[in-house]
């Protein structure tokens, strides 16, 4: 699904900075006197009260950033861009300033805990880091803000350009729903055509994020990034890379499965066996997730229909009837309702009179439980799942909002991702039906395949792609790829990962990796592979608090009020403890696990291995 993480997260991935503004509201020259008498002699009582005020000051202008950004997200024009920007602007200068003043305490002995775990999340808080000097700051800023504009703006208006022009919404239609191999092109190249203009700002954004990073001690901006899970960067990345190990293999068996059905959909000269598949063909502008092409793949055709989509059309659903119905399940589990100003506030369908970002987002935009979603909500089952994967980040934002402002996130950003993402592993067939949206159950091993295949077509199709955007940027950000090589490398990396290529050729005047929202937008993008593996192993655990018995992939916790208490107490923790503390409060375990999704994939996996028999798997 074409997500946004939580906004905090984006926001504080794409900015930083002004000079360090004590509670008081003095400026910055008239404490500085103060500031070079604690910088004498720094000690633990020093470094707590500069903690207390940093999270002050961050809320303040964290409010004043994400109000700007709504209001640009949801009207998009030169003014709203230039004021997000000059806001955002004033917010790295804070940061850089404070990292800096952060360093002071860096061997202070006896600082209490919460102390030291504000100065580390304050030192890797944000994913644009902007250097101290000021131009240069607001350089980084404008062209920020230009990149998320040029994307909330790209159109395809046909070959010669005097067509009907067709915003992303329309084209992915296209991509979901066409089963014509040059219709499917045509959208394809259409939509990648909006980034070229992107590649020389990408280019400048690297360059002066880097001497951010830099400046507050990391070898680049990637490092930065990977530092951002209590571990050192080196160590994070190996990590990375021993998950994708343990579901490599699931994926591969999907990968050889689903090119043999493309095969017989569009002919072996055009999906030939042993060779990456055409991105063009997956149901998927990026080919993250296949699950619109399910009807091409089903394994067992005249099993009950699946079809949640038809249904939520077919009983008049609209935007809000959707929300009521994810936000059913939160509160089934005993959590608390919505606020009010949540219904009030968020935007759930697209305007007819102004541009605006659709891209699925959650917000709390004052910090103090300001809780709105911003989609343009259509009714399909696509959407239904993205609003309990938005809602997820809402309800972690409704239990830590008393927390200072630093606490105030996922225990790392995979976490925020997942807790949504884990109830809608609870969206059962069973559950379905007590909705009324399945008219009946599938039923034996035919009905399962036929689920599971659906689940995997989304959630195990998507792991590569959520692994390699930020292997990406990690190597354009440490130089090991230069702006000569930008897209060559994005489609290695396709390649080498997904077992996905281009289908046509493409040249250094493209910029393919800008097609995807999280890259102009600077939101790193590893949190969504780290969140499809917590989900299943959140998913177990909240099973096994509500007592299932059986088969993992047969477990909802739709009413569960068990399960919901150990929710809770891991949404309330935020950031505050190291996340291994938070894992293991609702899990038991410290460590990372993706076995859970291989346990919940077991039936399809041995059904693929039979199919492929015969097959010339891997590309």
């Amino acid at each position: 699904m074409n997500r946004t993480p939580s906004v905090k997260y984006l926001l504080r991935a794409a900015l930083v900075v002004a000079p360090l503004v004590a509670a008081s509201g003095c400026t910055p020259s008239a404490h500085g006197s103060a500031q070079k008498s604690a910088a004498a002699q720094p000690t633990a009582e020093n470094a707590r009260q500069f903690a207390t005020r940093v999270n002050e000051e961050l809320k303040r202008l964290w409010v004043r950033q994400s109000t700007a950004e709504w209001i640009k997200a949801t009207y998009i024009t030169d003014d709203t861009e230039r004021n997000a920007a000059s806001i955002n602007e004033e917010v790295m200068g804070y940061i850089n300033q404070a990292i800096k003043e952060a360093a002071r305490f860096k061997d202070v002995q006896g600082l209490d805990a919460d102390t030291a775990r504000t100065l580390h999340l304050l030192r890797v808080s944000s994913s644009l880091v902007a250097p101290s000097d000021a131009q240069k700051r607001s350089e980084l800023a404008s062209i920020a803000a230009k990149l998320e504009g040029l994307y909330g703006k790209g159109k395809y208006c046909g070959k010669d350009g005097k067509g009907q022009c067709k915003d992303l919404g329309e084209l992915s239609d296209v991509m979901a729903k066409s089963r014509n191999y040059n219709e499917l092109l045509e959208a394809w190249v259409g939509w990648h055509a909006i980034s070229q203009p992107m590649r020389p700002l990408y280019e400048r954004l690297v360059s002066i994020s880097n001497e951010g990073a830099q400046e507050i001690g990391f070898s680049d901006l990637g490092a930065l990034w990977r530092s951002n899970y209590d571990m050192p960067p080196e160590a994070f990345e190996k990590e990375a890379q021993r998950l994708w190990g343990q579901v490599k293999p699931l994926y591969d068996d999907l990968h050889c499965y689903v090119r043999a059905r493309l095969a017989k959909q569009y002919g072996e000269d055009k999906v030939p066996a042993g060779q990456a598949i055409p991105a063009h063909l997956l149901g998927n502008m990026w080919a993250q997730e296949w699950n619109n092409i399910y009807n091409l793949v089903e394994p067992y055709k005249g099993q009950p229909s699946l079809d949640v989509s038809a249904e939520l059309t077919r009983q008049k659903y609209d935007a809000i009837r959707m929300v009521k119905t994810g936000e059913g399940f939160f509160t089934s589990l005993g959590l608390k309702p919505l606020p009010q100003t949540f219904w009030e506030r968020s935007q759930f369908t697209k305007p007819r009179d102004r541009e605006v970002v659709c891209h699925a987002s959650a917000w709390d935009v004052t910090y103090d439980n300001d809780l709105r979603i911003k989609m343009c909500i259509k009714p399909t089952e696509e959407e239904l799942v993205t609003i309990h994967h938005e809602l997820g980040h809402n309800y972690y934002y409704t239990y830590y909002y008393t927390l200072p402002a630093l606490y105030q996130q996922g225990a790392h950003d995979g976490f925020h991702e997942a807790i949504g993402d884990a109830i809608t592993l609870s969206i059962t067939p069973g559950y379905l039906k007590q909705m009324g949206l399945l008219k009946a159950v599938p039923q034996g091993d035919k009905g399962l395949i036929n689920l599971q295949m659906k689940d995997a077509m989304e959630k195990v199709a998507f792991l590569p792609f959520g692994l390699l955007v930020d292997q990406w940027r990690w190597e354009v950000l440490s130089g090991r790829v230069k702006p000569e090589d930008y897209n060559k490398a994005w489609w290695a990396l396709r390649e080498k990962y997904q077992g996905v290529r281009a289908p046509v050729e493409r040249s250094e005047q493209d910029f393919d990796p800008g097609a995807k929202y999280h890259v102009p937008a600077n939101v790193p993008y590893t949190r969504y592979f780290l969140a499809r593996i917590l989900q299943f192993q959140f998913h177990r655990a909240l099973c096994q608090a509500a007592g299932h018995q059986g088969a993992l992939h047969e477990c909802s916790i739709y009413g569960n009020k068990e399960a919901g208490k150990r929710l809770q107490a891991m949404l309330e923790m935020g950031a505050s403890k190291p996340w291994p503390d938070a894992l293991e409060a609702l899990t038991g375990q410290r460590e990372m696990d993706a076995s859970a999704m291989l346990d919940y994939f077991t039936p399809l996996r041995t059904w693929l291995q039979e199919q492929n028999k015969g097959q010339k798997c891997g590309w």
